[in-house]
């Protein structure tokens, strides 16, 4: 059998975005579940708009999201010379040709072809000019390109893995571009003469590139070279189903875990744009995702991108995660916002019993440090909405107080001890339990929703506890 080698082929003209991010995890998974090799490789031949900068986004996001390849990164730009090699034998056996047609010829013929409102193509001008006229052309300087020569009559048809057979006549591809004016080469030559140079066996990449395959192809067959198979996945549509953009909020990957989103998470989220694993399995760990992917499983149909699909997905891997796995990236949210305490170093097992409190209402990582502020540190303000809800009964400015001695008397502060108190200081005092548990929440904690009462308590401590009972109202 072939061995299945695959390739991530980005371009560094932009950040890793979730739809290039979509490609290389199906290519890393298939690769995976294949027991192939998964190659990188930059396509940065457009000097003008490429930077190390976003090679280093790119390479950060592949990173973040598990995504590691076995082969590369290898650079376009360090393989020029191949590309030319490869279109000087094309000249020469007949398959490509020299081009003059300056850049404003091309335009007036592509803008009279649309006032006169007809499809335009390349019309041939130089196909067949004279060895001669070539040379003499070439003497006097005029830029040129190398296009290549597709057949007159006749149509190309390919097994796509998810469109199924796609086909086209010749007559609607152009003599299209190999080499550029300045010697550089085009997206459809490097792709090719890369793929079949690092032996690429499977090609996945998105549905808008289904019209350059038939070119593609073209130039396997002409160099002689076994065709790959081709898989165009879906494309990510926004909400509004236009196509994914900034309008719909951050897409690039490093973006996305700079919010707080768990790797993990989002490597399950983007799985599921597009493909099924034909049951209604959501939450999968990387492991079954490696088992379970293929191909057959990739939709026709347009994915679309739902942020708060992702954040609950995103809740659910941080409720199941342990606390000792989330404490890094929790520490980090603490410090960032300000809250760590030199104190906690000594007290990791409190900590990590407060993460254990909190991530089963966490969201996004930065939720930790929002919810537990007041368990960190003792200045946090008090939601005013919850004030005006819970804590606007004017008995409580007695009861509260009566509630902290109750609680400080108790000789074992625990989850029974508090309950138990708490309860039967409230038939004491003829006044519901939930009355005191409610205002005590916003007193504790300075927010109307949080963990249990009685878990709050014990993750402050009798002390504490006791101290801001004993707050004015």
């Amino acid at each position: 059998m072939t061995p299945i080698r695959v390739r991530f082929a980005p371009s560094p003209t932009g950040y890793l975005h979730v739809g290039g991010a979509r490609t290389a995890l199906f290519n890393w998974l298939f690769a995976r579940h294949q027991e192939g090799k998964f190659i990188l490789r930059i396509e940065d031949t457009d000097a003008e708009r490429s930077s190390s900068e976003m090679v280093e986004g790119i390479l950060q996001g592949l990173l973040w999201l598990g995504l590691d390849w076995d082969e590369g990164p290898f650079f376009q730009s360090q393989r020029l010379e191949q590309y030319r090699g490869v279109a000087a034998k094309l000249l020469e056996s007949g398959k490509a040709y020299s081009c003059f047609c300056s850049v404003e010829s091309l335009a007036a013929k592509r803008e009279a072809a649309a006032q006169a409102k007809q499809a335009w193509k390349y019309d041939g001008a130089c196909r067949g000019l004279t060895g001669a006229v070539i040379r003499q052309r070439e003497h006097e300087g005029q830029p040129k390109v190398l296009r290549f020569k597709v057949p007159a009559e006749g149509k190309i048809e390919f097994a796509d893995q998810v469109f199924g057979r796609i086909e086209h006549d010749f007559a609607t591809i152009e003599d299209f571009v190999l080499l550029r004016s300045d010697g550089m080469p085009t997206y459809h030559l490097g792709v090719v003469v890369d793929d079949i140079d690092m032996q690429i066996s499977h090609v996945i990449r998105g549905a808008d590139h289904i019209s350059n395959t038939p070119k593609q192809i073209l130039l396997y067959q002409a160099l002689d070279a076994g065709v790959p198979e081709f898989a165009h996945v879906p494309l990510i549509l926004g909400p509004d189903k236009s196509r994914l953009s900034k309008r719909h909020g951050a897409t690039s990957v490093t973006a996305y875990r700079d919010q707080g989103f768990l790797p993990e998470a989002f490597r399950n989220f983007l799985a599921l744009l597009g493909w099924s694993p034909g049951d209604d399995s959501e939450k999968m760990s990387t492991a079954e995702l490696i088992q379970r992917f293929s191909l057959e499983g990739i939709n026709k149909s347009n994915a679309v991108f739902n942020l708060d699909k992702l954040a609950w997905l995103n809740s659910r891997y941080l409720s199941s995660t342990t606390a000792e796995e989330l404490f890094p990236l929790v520490r980090r949210e603490v410090e960032q916002a300000g809250l760590w305490d030199s104190a906690h170093n000594d007290r990791k097992a409190w900590f990590l019993g407060l993460i254990d409190l909190l991530k089963t209402r966490a969201r996004l990582l930065p939720d930790f440090a929002s919810s537990g502020r007041a368990f960190l540190s003792d200045d946090y303000e008090i939601d005013p909405a919850a004030r005006e809800k819970f804590l606007k009964e004017s008995a409580l400015a007695t009861l509260l107080p009566e509630l902290a001695l109750t609680l400080e008397a108790l000789p074992e502060f625990t989850l029974e001890t508090a309950e138990a108190a708490l309860r039967c200081f409230a038939e004491q005092s003829q006044v519901k339990p939930g009355v005191l548990i409610n205002a005590a929440r916003v007193l504790l904690t300075g927010k109307a929703v949080a963990p249990g009462i009685f878990e709050v308590m014990m993750t402050l401590g009798q002390e504490r506890t006791v101290e801001r009972l004993r707050r004015p109202v």
